[in-house]
């Protein structure tokens, strides 16, 4: 078991990768979509332990890895046929997704011997208190792997969410932008189930961004303010629930909301710009 700093240090790599994707997910509406992501993670969930694998074991969390970023590519590519709705789409992934994965553990709970079988209220809402010294020195090596790969591709990403037929125009290859934008939100979701849960880990990819954007709407400002708010309620929300013996995740989402309504107040207290405005500042000087 890692002392409390260790344990909100690895809150704070959770929190810095959901501040920076945040900012992506709400100006592009992808809100629906990361839960749609989330809710993979339960078909991984139920095939990791059909194949008997440790909860915990990075065996166990490369499964839930790969049934999320097949999730999310399934999304993008029945998005893109235009055949069928983004909503629509989502919803599909989401029901299958969790349906296999409720499948597969019961098949595995009926066999001889099927083993432990992880607690599904841990895997809904983090267990905290149980997490490693690896899975910590993990969660700041992927942090510091997506927010490089978000840094190196910040002019495209920015211009596919502020406005995809735009990019496109300009030469954007905007489907290879929305596909890996959404593998990293599904490494993000599957390195934050660990300490808040893989429903709750999608808060992270929300709340963040709405807060900044309910304060300033100059790009620059969003995001140090998306970050800022990530880290303060997930550290926050991590040392309320060590302190209060409350479940992780949950405390992480109040602190968060209440933030929230703390930046609604405020909205308006200082003068905005348009975030288009911002953001073509950003790409010039990005």
């Amino acid at each position: 078991m890692l002392s409390m700093l260790e344990i909100l240090s690895a809150g704070a790599a959770v929190a810095l990768m959901g501040g920076v994707l945040s900012v992506f997910v709400v100006t592009k509406r992808l809100a629906f979509v990361g839960q749609g992501v989330s809710h993979a993670a339960f078909g991984g969930f139920g095939l990791a332990v059909f194949m008997g694998l440790s909860a915990g074991t990075l065996g166990f969390y490369g499964v839930v890895l790969a049934s999320c970023v097949v999730a999310a590519w399934g999304i993008a590519g029945i998005g893109a046929s235009k055949k069928v709705d983004d909503d629509s789409a989502i919803g599909i992934v989401l029901v299958a997704a969790m349906s296999v994965g409720a499948l597969l553990v019961y098949v595995r709970s009926r066999q001889p011997n099927p083993g432990i079988i992880p607690s599904w209220e841990e895997f809904l809402f983090g267990s905290v208190l149980f997490v490693s010294g690896a899975e910590a020195i993990g969660a700041w090596v992927v942090c510091a792997a997506v927010c490089g790969v978000v840094w190196w591709v910040r002019r495209k990403a920015l211009l596919w969410a502020m406005d995809e037929e735009g990019a496109r125009a300009l030469g954007v290859r905007t489907g290879l932008v929305r596909a890996l934008m959404l593998t990293l939100l599904a490494v993000a979701i599957v390195v934050s189930m660990r300490l808040v849960g893989v429903v709750l880990a999608t808060a992270l990819l929300i709340l963040p961004g709405a807060i900044a954007l309910r304060v300033s709407e100059r790009l620059r400002v969003v995001v140090v303010v998306s970050i800022v708010s990530a880290l303060v309620g997930t550290v926050g929300g991590l040392w309320m629930s060590l302190e209060r013996d409350l479940l992780p995740g949950p405390s992480v989402v109040v602190v968060l909301v209440g933030m929230l309504l703390v930046a609604a107040g405020l909205r308006g207290v200082w003068p905005e710009r348009s975030l288009d405005v911002s953001v073509d500042e950003g790409v010039q000087s990005g």
